[in-house]
């Protein structure tokens, strides 16, 4: 029998994010700053869970490097579709090539 591995939605984002190799992720879940309007929020006629719906993310990739942010974002929001059909609802990002990380 195979035993299946339940992953929150921060441990699914971490994984899903290892497709850019990333030297520095910083994932925060900002969902109780938004407790107030999740109940009014549905998905599938259901209401989202108030904790996994809110996040902060920064990746540092080299996988970034000669891409524009809108270029770096829509990748990672192609990357996370799956989430937000499943309940997350804001996601703030920033993407930095490792090149720019070090510059700051």
């Amino acid at each position: 029998m195979e035993k299946v591995i339940f992953m929150n939605r921060d441990e699914r984002i971490r994984k899903k994010l290892e497709l850019f190799n990333p030297v520095y992720i910083s994932l925060e879940n900002d969902s109780a700053k938004h407790a107030h309007h999740i109940e009014s929020m549905k998905h599938n006629n259901q209401f989202m869970s108030e904790g996994e719906s809110h996040y902060k993310l920064t990746v540092v990739s080299d996988l970034f490097e000669g891409l524009n942010r809108i270029d770096r974002q829509r990748k990672i929001l192609q990357l996370l579709e799956d989430e937000f059909k499943t309940g997350l609802h804001a996601l703030e990002l920033k993407t930095l090539a490792l090149s720019e990380f070090n510059k700051s």
